[in-house]
C-alpha cells in the first residue's frame, strides 16, 4: 500500500528569519493524523535566512540527522563540537540524557535549505554523541547510498534505532530498485526535483508512506534529490 502526503498539504510556519514545511506534528503545526511514521518522528524543511538560525536549545532521548541542501549550516554543541554543514555532508546527534546545541547559517548573502530529520531511539538515556560525514554525488548518483544505519554499515553514519536512511540522486533514465521486507515500514521523501515512486509522480517536498510492500522503484525523475527511509513498526 502507498499513501502520497504532498508538500502542499503539510504544515507551514513563516518567522521572517526561518520559513518551515513541517511533514509530521512539530511546535505549533499539531495533527493528530501525522504524529510520526513508525520511529520517523520529524522531517522540517527548513529555509534559513543569512546570518539568522537557532540559539542555543537542548534535546534529549532523540536521534537527529541534518541533511543540508543548499548553502550551510554552523553548528555548536556542548559537547564541544563545532563544525560547518554543507551539501554531501550527513550530520548525527544523538541527544541521549541530555544534550545543547545551536545551528546557524553562516553566509551574510545566501539563504539555507536544509532537512531537520529526528527518528526515535530504541532506548533511552545514555551518552550523546556526534558524527558527521561527506558522500559525494558520485556515490548517490542513481542509486539509494546508505548514509544513516545502527550499525555503521558502509560508512554510514550510526543511529539508536532498527533504521536506515538512503539518498540518493536521479535524472533522466537514473533509476533504483529496492527489496524491502514487506512487515517494515518505508518513507519516501522528494527533497528536490521530480520523480516516480512505484509509479506514481512526485515533486519536491512531497512524500510517500509505503507499507506491505516487497520493492521499491524509483525512476523517471528530473534533477530529483531523494532520501528513503526504512523503518521498523514503532512498538
Amino acid at each position: 500500500m502507498l499513501s502520497i502526503r504532498k508538500s502542499e498539504e503539510r504544515g507551514y510556519a513563516n518567522h521572517g528569519w526561518l520559513e518551515s514545511r513541517f511533514s509530521f506534528s512539530f511546535a505549533e503545526y499539531q495533527d493528530p493524523k501525522h504524529v510520526h511514521f513508525g520511529p520517523l518522528r520529524v522531517i522540517n524543511d527548513d529555509y534559513i535566512e543569512a546570518g539568522k538560525g537557532f540559539g542555543m536549545h537542548g534535546h534529549r532521548d532523540m536521534e537527529i540527522v541534518t541533511y543540508v541542501l543548499e548553502g550551510a549550516i554552523a553548528h555548536k554543541d556542548s559537547l564541544g563540537n563545532g563544525e560547518t554543514i554543507r551539501p554531501g555532508e550527513v550530520q548525527r546527534m544523538s541527544a541521549g540524557r541530555g544534550i545543547m546545541h545551536s545551528e546557524f547559517n553562516p553566509s551574510n548573502t545566501e539563504r539555507t535549505h536544509l532537512l531537520q530529520i529526528w527518528i526515535i531511539p530504541d532506548r533511552t538515556g545514555g551518552s550523546a554523541s556526534y558524527e558527521q560525514k561527506f558522500y559525494d554525488d558520485s556515490q548517490k548518483r542513481g542509486k539509494l547510498r546508505l548514509v544513516a544505519s545502527p550499525d555503521g554499515a558502509e560508512d554510514s553514519v550510526t543511529i539508536q534505532q532498527n533504521a536506515r536512511m538512503y539518498a540518493g540522486l536521479f535524472d533522466g533514465a537514473e533509476s533504483a530498485t529496492r527489496s524491502i521486507d514487506a512487515h517494515r515500514l518505508v518513507y519516501v521523501h522528494i527533497a528536490q526535483g521530480s520523480a516516480h515512486v512505484n509509479g506514481v509522480a512526485l515533486t519536491a517536498g512531497d512524500a510517500a508512506k509505503i507499507e506491505g510492500e516487497t520493492s521499491i522503484t524509483i525512476d523517471r525523475a528530473s534533477g530529483a534529490e531523494v532520501l528513503l527511509f526504512d523503518l521498523p513498526p514503532l512498538q
